[in-house]
């Protein structure tokens, strides 16, 4: 079962056995408003912890989705290309960005899980 992580910057990740999949989260789909364009990392890249790995434009700015640990990009979610309007209507579920071989699990513990981001994101308001 994967257990879900965060990080300051707004992404997800969860990981199975060694593969993440990415994402941002509700807050910050949110403050983007309707998103309008996504581009993902290249299959085969490699990404140190907060690298540019995607990004994502919306009507009111563009921003970068950043890579939450080390690791390759395996697979990019194509339909998020096509119908970016998923990355508002399920920013946590189909909505994902992209997925990642893990170099070190290790670094998920210095990830925030969902209560310590709620009570960051609070922080936020």
């Amino acid at each position: 079962m994967s257990t879900r992580h965060f990080t300051k910057d707004h992404e997800w990740i969860d990981l199975d056995g060694e593969v993440a999949t990415i994402g941002i989260t509700d807050y910050a789909q949110g403050q983007l408003g309707d998103v309008v364009f996504v581009e993902l990392p290249e299959i085969g890249r490699t990404l140190a912890t907060g690298d540019d790995a995607a990004v994502v434009e919306s009507v009111k700015a563009a921003s970068d989705v950043y890579a939450p640990i080390d690791g390759e990009v395996v697979a990019g979610n194509e339909a998020v290309v096509d119908d970016p309007s998923l990355v508002n209507s399920d920013p946590a579920g189909e909505g994902w960005f992209f997925r990642m071989r893990v170099t070190d699990a290790g670094q998920l513990d210095e990830l925030m899980d969902e209560d310590a981001y709620a009570a960051y994101v609070a922080g936020l308001e």
